[in-house]
């Protein structure tokens, strides 16, 4: 196995020790890509590696899976063998760690096949070692991040008089594809005018006017690893209002950028944002936690909000998403992605925060 994933492994390894667990199931189909560099979608069947504490290794793969040659021993079984039985043979006594993923139709008839096995939640064990991204990680992070500029940028050039949400949409999909794209990170939002006041607005065929805030917050996936960035412009003109939204906004995510280094809590970078926009009076406003983690998913576990006091380490990767949504009037958010270091964070989005009014 290569020498990357015998790394990952031995800090799960690490974790499941501290946490008093002797083996665990990973069914999470990223996690195992994460942990074996094999990649299966199983849809309904079941996929799962067993990781025991020791570094052993399990996976549990039907026989329809293309999963070609591998080191790891192999449990082969087809759509009418009993999985639970076929689980239930390779689990030891004692305490198994499941991960949150696992669907209730496997888990429940394993656990009442192994009555001498307590059962909990182990995702951490995963989750923590993938919160931290190696050298490799950040390269494809920051390589997703530059495509997704470009396409911002493109995006920026090509609104004009009369196009609609959906049209910039539709733009995206293409822009993407040009770069060779595995997909969406999400579904692109674009808003225009009052829609920019909903944080999740879907697309629709809303026509932009003059005046409309926009608000486009987009991201990729290119070789498994997820971009998001989100910027706000404004349409031929903006009155002092927006303008003063948007330099609130802006200021809140340079002020909660500059305080990311290592060792920070992550509740501490939220009140960097959060206070000051409550300062501005905007506070009931900003109905949203800071940011996310983000890796190969656009959400992975973490966050960056008021109740989340663990202390930053270097390698993790979120957003800094600060926004002021007054319904019926207007909507602003910026964000970019950070990579934390001993002494500060690499900002991974380039697109200019300068107040932009497009179309003069």
């Amino acid at each position: 196995m290569d020498r990357l994933y015998v790394d990952r492994i031995g800090r799960v390894c690490d974790r499941m020790k501290v946490q008093g667990i002797g083996q665990l199931m990973v069914t999470d189909y990223l996690s195992i890509y994460y942990l074996t560099g094999m990649e299966v979608h199983p849809g309904e069947r079941f996929w799962g590696l067993l990781v025991g504490d020791d570094g052993s290794l399990r996976l549990f793969a039907n026989r329809l899976f293309n999963i070609g040659e591998t080191d790891i021993s192999v449990t082969f079984f087809d759509d009418s063998d009993d999985i639970a039985g076929v689980v239930s043979a390779h689990i030891r006594k004692g305490r198994l760690g499941v991960d949150k993923t696992m669907a209730s139709r496997f888990l429940l008839p394993i656990m009442e096949a192994c009555r001498d096995t307590s059962f909990e939640l182990g995702s951490d064990c995963v989750d923590d070692v993938r919160a931290i991204k190696d050298d490799e990680e950040k390269e494809l992070m920051r390589r997703a991040s530059r495509i997704n500029d470009a396409c911002m940028e493109k995006l920026a050039a090509f609104i004009h008089e009369g196009v609609t949400e959906k049209e910039c949409a539709a733009y995206l999909d293409g822009c993407y594809a040009e770069y060779g794209c595995d997909g969406l990170s999400f579904p692109s939002i674009v808003s225009f005018g009052e829609n920019a006041a909903d944080p999740h607005h879907h697309p629709d065929d809303t026509v932009l006017k003059e005046g409309d805030c926009i608000v486009i917050d987009i991201g990729c996936i290119k070789d498994h690893y997820c971009s998001d960035m989100t910027r706000t412009y404004f349409w031929k003109k903006a009155d002092p209002d927006q303008i003063k939204v948007y330099e609130t906004v802006k200021e809140a995510n340079e002020r909660a950028e500059a305080l990311v280094k290592a060792g920070i809590r992550l509740c501490d970078i939220d009140a960097a944002a959060r206070d000051h926009i409550s300062a501005e009076g905007y506070g009931e406003y900003f109905t949203h936690r800071l940011g996310h983690f983000i890796g190969m998913e656009d959400h992975e576990k973490g966050d960056v909000s008021s109740v989340n006091t663990k202390e930053t380490k270097a390698g993790m990767i979120f957003s800094i998403e600060p926004g002021i949504y007054l319904p019926g009037q207007v909507g602003v958010r910026i964000e970019d992605l950070v990579i934390v270091t001993e002494e500060g964070c690499e900002i991974l989005n380039h697109v200019s925060k300068e107040l932009c009014i497009l179309g003069n």
